[in-house]
């Protein structure tokens, strides 16, 4: 079977990322897909982002809040709810308390959106974020669709850097607008770098997104 070219029609969805700028380097072309469809989208973010070696100042986490407030809204989502759990530690934190913290984002949702199983280059955080979201969603029965690369990119991306990019098959190919996208990244200005994979991962992805359920 073809993959789909359409976004489901949720009226509300519920982005569930690990840290500030994922909602953008990751999500963006989707959280933008959604919104300008007429979705209300909220983002949760798991951590502040402070373990990052970018940027690094006594007030990191501070200007990783804001830098996500600003590029959420640059997306278009209607809110951003920023939690305090440890960067890099959230696979040894209380997944009571992390599946907790997400389920009571998810009042009145249609729909979680999350990174892939993999985490996309195997970061723990990314991948704990993915599989709490995916354990409230079994709980509440709702659907859970997954930011993910085809296989063709995360093999040219392997090859070029050495780092642990996966692939996967996708359910939903989607034709985006990365202007918007664009606009969001340039507010993480400490870790929008010169140099950084997600410019070589954007040229290679051009104006596709590749999306497959987790739970449909």
């Amino acid at each position: 079977m073809s993959p789909s070219t359409q976004l489901p029609l949720w009226k509300n969805v519920l982005a569930v990322i690990a840290h500030p700028d994922d909602e953008s380097f990751g999500l963006g072309g989707v959280i933008d897909a959604f919104t300008r469809q007429g979705s209300t989208v909220t983002v949760l973010c798991l951590t502040r982002g402070e373990a990052s070696t970018l940027g690094a100042s006594p007030d990191l986490a501070e200007t990783r809040a804001r830098e996500l407030d600003a590029a959420a809204r640059e997306l278009g989502a209607a809110s951003t709810v920023l939690l305090n759990f440890p960067d890099g530690g959230l696979a040894d934190s209380s997944q009571d308390e992390l599946a907790a913290r997400v389920a009571s984002e998810a009042r009145g949702i249609d729909g979680f959106l999350v990174f892939d199983r993999t985490g996309i280059t195997g970061h723990p955080d990314h991948v704990t974020a993915t599989g709490v979201a995916v354990d409230v969603a079994e709980e509440r029965g709702l659907p859970v669709l997954a930011w993910t690369l085809s296989e063709d990119i995360a093999s040219t991306l392997r090859a070029e850097t050495g780092a642990p990019f996966a692939g996967s098959s996708s359910d939903i190919v989607l034709t985006v607008d990365r202007s918007r996208q664009r606009l969001a990244i340039d507010h993480h200005v400490s870790q929008a770098v010169p140099g950084s994979v997600l410019w070589r991962r954007l040229e290679l992805q051009g104006d596709e997104e590749h999306l497959v359920w987790l739970r449909r």
